[in-house]
């Protein structure tokens, strides 16, 4: 059975979470209070004995007391699901991040949306329940981690990367980061709009290495609710960064994360490699040119002698145009595999780029919307469950 504990000063608020849960297994207990007891087990004398799944932080506490207690509960209970209820969420999301809590919720939020942050919450604290009651050896566990790349450059890589992590991180808030492994020239932070204090170079090294709380507080947070690890400001820093740093570096971030977006550089470099070799998935960009794709083709060819193919894939033709002398089934012949999303030329996509602004953050209308959105959800849970899709869909370039 769910339990789910609220802490609040604002009655209001906790008559809303009550009513948000209705119809949820388990109860709801409430403390009416604009302070916060010294440590979980204080919190937890008050279930006498219930099991408790989520603790909600209301209106009326201290910031800072709230995340001092949700780190405590991070490290001592790290199966109960912490959700924090805020009006600074821009400034308060990085702190939170840190201290492991599982989500945001604006204090005036209705009750549908509570709601639906309860089942996920839930849901979490049922999956670290699950995970911390199996200790097994059998390889490094957590989330999917999703290699963007292209044997090319100048396919749309980043554009795609962050609208990815942009899609996904509304299906997992505060769930999801995205590094950006072109090392020498990778644009995710002109991409995201964000001015990192520190990067890749500083998160290969030093404390964060040993310390996921440490590489945590490298991430860079972003409004729509996604981290970014971003490339160093100095591209004469890749010669300090070797590809065994890099597997390290995804694996702490698997754990920590549901979803790691990676944006690979072009070509086949050793950090390119270290990343295949770790990645769930793939997703594989070409351009609608003969270059791209025959650079598409032989990346493949060469993969697959060396195993080192990650059995999800993902196949996305950009700049899609019948115009171009180019059919789908000249493509698809050509790379030896189906097309599973097409995203048609676009001007404002390149434009949104450059802004800083993702098309799927931005939610203005675009031809290539319904393709991001195909490829968004190939990634959401139970995807490969659902009876009406099929595993590769033929594609339509118009």
């Amino acid at each position: 059975m769910s339990r789910f504990l609220v802490i609040t000063a604002d009655v209001e608020f906790e008559k809303r979470v009550r009513h948000a849960a209705s119809g949820l297994h388990g109860d709801v207990q409430s403390i009416i209070a604009d302070y916060l007891p010294q440590g979980p087990d204080d919190v937890l004398r008050v279930l006498s004995g219930q099991l408790l799944e989520v603790l909600v932080l209301g209106p009326g506490l201290q910031a800072d007391d709230a995340i001092r207690l949700a780190s405590l509960f991070d490290l001592q209970y790290p199966e109960i699901s912490v959700v924090l209820a805020s009006t600074d969420a821009a400034e308060i999301a990085l702190p939170a991040m840190r201290a492991g809590i599982r989500d945001l919720l604006e204090p005036s939020a209705d009750a549908v949306a509570i709601r639906a942050l309860l089942e996920r919450a839930s849901l979490a604290a049922a999956g670290r329940r699950r995970g911390l009651g199996a200790q097994v050896d059998a390889g490094p566990q957590g989330g999917r981690i999703i290699a963007v790349m292209s044997p090319k450059g100048g396919v749309g890589k980043t554009t795609i990367s962050t609208n990815l992590a942009i899609g996904l991180g509304r299906t997992a808030p505060m769930k999801v980061v995205i590094a950006d492994l072109d090392l020498q020239f990778g644009d995710v932070a002109s991409g995201l709009l964000i001015d990192p204090e520190r990067t890749i170079a500083d998160a290969v090294t030093g404390a964060a290495v040993q310390d996921s709380m440490v590489l945590k507080s490298y991430l860079s947070a972003h409004p729509a609710g996604i981290y970014a690890l971003c490339a160093p400001r100095n591209p004469s820093q890749i010669e300090q960064i070797s590809a065994e740093q890099v597997g390290h570096l995804l694996e702490q971030l698997a754990k920590e994360f549901d979803y790691v977006i990676v944006d690979t550089a072009p070509g086949l470099g050793e950090h390119v490699l270290a990343t295949l070799e770790r990645a769930s998935d793939v997703v594989w960009v070409c351009g609608m040119d003969i270059p791209s794709i025959r650079g598409l083709r032989n990346g493949l060819e060469i993969l697959d002698e060396i195993g080192l193919v990650p059995e999800q894939r993902h196949v996305v033709l950009n700049f899609a145009d019948k115009r171009s002398g180019l059919t789908l089934v000249d493509v698809e012949a050509t790379i030896g595999c189906p097309v599973d999303v097409t995203l048609p030329r676009s001007r404002s996509l390149p434009y949104s780029t450059n802004r800083g602004i993702p098309v799927l953050q931005d939610g203005a209308k675009d031809v290539t919307l319904r393709g991001l959105r195909q490829l968004v959800e190939r990634f959401k849970p139970g995807w490969e469950e659902r009876p009406h899709k099929q595993l590769h869909r033929r594609a339509v370039v118009k």
